[in-house]
């Protein structure tokens, strides 16, 4: 095993993330247990700490910026849902202890009807929910809370002076647009940060997204923005990958931010070479828009031995990306994405973080 380097990124952590927990997911019809539970986070903090990182407690930000980012009505419904679920006597009837969408609302539902609130959050929920994989249960939304809110308090450890901070989050929020949420996430702390970071006086910012998956939440809320730049590298939605309906290299953008948007779409099996070289030109294309802040979306899942993509990126890969990101040469804020193979979690995580700080 290779020696852990000491390193200085301060890692902000909040132990609220440990509400969300025991969730279980529909899978076509079948439950299916989840794999961002708590242990997650605990071996983030646990590697990073014992590389020497200084650990910073996330503080909290209020409404408004989680408002700037997501319809007021969405972040409402989330916050209240478990309670009206029990309130409605679901826990009980059928006995369901998480809350699951009954129904959705596709384009055509309400035609002929004026669109109404339902009454019954089985219904409600159904109004922002992608997919019936990512339920909530009574703590989910105080630890997406304090997920965002630690992606804020990064932003304000850069601000101060840091070259870099780190957020060492659960749940993830990539997949999580202004008013949808779905693919274990529920609030978009990346976005969120690029927001901050925007209001806090970068008058350009940039999102880089490296998990294995398209972040289409993030792509959403910034699709017609020119100040805020987003791309990702992921595996081909095309062949049938998670988000399914975006995600694709004609993605550009719209209106004011044509062209602000870019998409680096990876065939199943693609490897270190393939993956790096995606991510060194995401870098430069980045450098291109003149970014004056980074946030780049953390995920790992990447890695030959995560299940949850057919990507095959080694630990040496991650090393590689980290430089790449290091070369922008601004400040920069890591939000935590996916990546599920838990004794592993931590040292690709650190291995992207730490060649960072030697290339920065």
């Amino acid at each position: 095993m290779r020696p852990v380097a000491r390193f200085e990124m301060p890692v902000v952590w909040d132990e609220r993330h440990r509400g969300h927990r025991d969730i279980t997911g529909v899978f076509l019809g079948l439950p299916v247990a989840g794999d961002e539970e708590p242990d997650r986070a605990d071996a983030l903090r646990a590697v990073l700490e014992g590389a020497g990182a200084p650990i910073v407690t996330a503080t909290d930000h209020g409404d408004h910026p989680l408002h700037a980012v997501h319809d007021p009505e969405f972040v409402e419904c989330l916050a209240t849902a478990h309670t009206r679920w029990v309130d409605e006597g679901h826990t009980k009837d059928p006995g369901q202890p998480l809350v699951v969408p009954y129904v959705f609302t596709p384009a055509g539902l309400t035609r002929g009807g004026r669109a109404r609130r339902p009454a019954a959050v089985r219904a409600d929920i159904g109004r922002f929910a992608s997919d019936t994989m990512t339920p909530l249960a009574a703590g989910t939304f105080v630890a997406a809370r304090a997920a965002f809110d630690a992606a804020l308090t990064a932003c304000d450890v850069v601000t101060a002076g840091a070259r870099a901070a780190y957020a060492a989050v659960r749940p993830p929020g990539h997949h999580v647009g202004r008013d949808f949420f779905g693919g274990s996430c529920y609030l978009n702390n990346a976005a969120g940060a690029a927001e901050y970071l925007r209001r806090l006086g970068y008058p350009r910012v940039a999102v880089v997204d490296i998990d294995a998956h398209h972040g289409n939440g993030t792509q959403s809320i910034f699709y017609d923005r020119p100040d805020v730049w987003f791309g990702s590298v992921h595996i081909d939605p095309g062949a049938g990958w998670y988000p399914h309906f975006v995600g694709f290299a004609d993605e550009r953008g719209e209106g004011d931010g044509m062209g602000t948007n870019h998409n680096l779409v990876l065939a199943e099996g693609a490897g270190d070479a393939e993956w790096v070289d995606a991510v060194a030109t995401l870098c430069a294309l980045a450098a291109v828009f003149e970014p004056q802040a980074l946030v780049v979306s953390l995920g790992v899942d990447a890695a030959a031995e995560d299940p949850n993509s057919p990507l095959l990126v080694s630990d040496a890969g991650f090393r590689v990306a980290g430089a790449a990101i290091a070369g922008l040469a601004i400040p920069t804020v890591f939000v935590q994405e996916g990546g599920y193979v838990v004794d592993r979690l931590g040292g690709f995580v650190l291995s992207v973080l730490e060649s960072f700080e030697r290339g920065a």
